[in-house]
């Protein structure tokens, strides 16, 4: 494929390779049968309000990080593979509970099971944020090939879900909409990607200059699409003028873990990078409850969710809710289940009589 020259006479063949790769790799992702088995210390099970993945080579300061971060022990050593399980810990941070999963290392070819990497890389589907851990010294390299393992298992880094309407129909054919001049996806090669999929009938609606691999991605229907910060570890092995460059680099925090470097700035991008929402409670009568948020993710977090999120039952005898804050425009204010909270808002539940 790197090979052929792109082109419009090109151009359907290379979309057919690219689907019948995705189609493999699927394959590889959901083997066909029973349940393989899991791997011994891989299947954690999620606490706290957000869960963070350190994902990396082998010996690129991990464990150190997770061991100066949580204040939990994960072996350290000299030599590679030392951590060979899942270890977990917990962070609070500006009231939230985090969890941070120490993965083992993966190597080149990880997607495709080598190094258990397969087992590694499923668990890092199920992150809110992923850390790639990268030693500074060599960290162009590591990043590529880290970014090629997570993309062929279906992880989709700091983007967004494309915004192509894709929908499935029993008969009429191809109707395919764009909204605007594209450059690469024309009627003719999205039906020979369709054709692979043996996918005859469908409505699709391009709003954006969209590529051959978005349509393939919406079409598996199995990406997830998790934000990522670069870890660039050792910083005390460089010099100044290195650390001004890298700082210039977009999602990449240069730290310490040994040394305990620069964490402020790590946890302060990690907490913009998972866009929680803390909400006050105010029990009727009483000052609001500061200790202990309730913590929404953004996106979610209506009254309604925030209802849920305190028990399922809530939901049932709503009548209003006051809130005070920044989604108000008067403090306090009546508001109905569909209102949106921001970040610290402070709410009391009114219940039906």
């Amino acid at each position: 494929m790197a090979r052929t020259q792109k082109n419009k006479a090109t151009s359907g063949h290379l979309g057919l390779l690219k689907a019948k790769l995705a189609k493999l790799r699927r394959e590889l992702i959901e083997p066909k049968g029973g349940a393989g088995a899991t791997g011994e210390g891989f299947d954690v099970a999620k606490t706290g309000d957000a869960r963070i993945g350190f994902v990396g080579f082998p010996s690129v300061g991990k464990s150190t990080l997770l061991s100066n971060l949580a204040g939990v022990y994960s072996e350290v050593a000299a030599y590679e593979f030392t951590t060979l399980t899942t270890v977990p810990g917990v962070i609070r941070y500006k009231g939230a509970k985090i969890q941070l999963l120490d993965l083992p290392g993966i190597i080149e070819g990880a997607k495709d099971g080598k190094g258990r990497g397969k087992q590694v890389i499923a668990v890092a589907r199920t992150c809110g944020l992923i850390f790639i851990v990268l030693d500074v010294l060599k960290p162009l390299q590591h990043k590529r090939i880290i970014e090629r393992e997570l993309e062929g298992f279906g992880i989709r880094l700091n983007k967004e879900p494309p915004n192509i309407q894709f929908k499935k129909k029993e008969k009429g054919g191809l109707n395919l909409t764009s909204l605007v001049t594209q450059t690469e996806l024309d009627n003719d090669l999205v039906k020979t990607i369709l054709n692979e999929y043996k996918i005859h009938n469908a409505d699709i609606t391009l709003r954006y200059d969209a590529t051959t691999e978005d349509l393939i991605d919406v079409i598996e229907g199995n990406r997830v699409y998790i934000p990522c910060i670069y870890l660039l570890n050792k910083i005390d092995q460089i010099s100044i003028e290195e650390l001004d460059i890298i700082y210039k680099v977009p999602h990449c925090v240069p730290i310490s873990a040994h040394h305990k470097w620069n964490f402020d700035d790590l946890l302060e991008k990690m907490w913009n990078y998972l866009q929680l929402v803390r909400i006050y409670t105010k029990p009727k009568g009483q000052l609001p409850d500061y200790s202990s948020p309730v913590v929404l993710k953004a996106g979610r977090s209506s009254v309604e969710d925030f209802c849920n999120k305190l028990h399922r039952s809530i939901i049932k005898e709503f009548k209003i809710a006051l809130v005070w804050g920044s989604s108000v425009k008067h403090c306090p204010q009546r508001v109905g289940k569909e209102h949106v909270l921001n970040d610290e808002d402070v709410v009391q539940i009114i219940k039906r009589v």
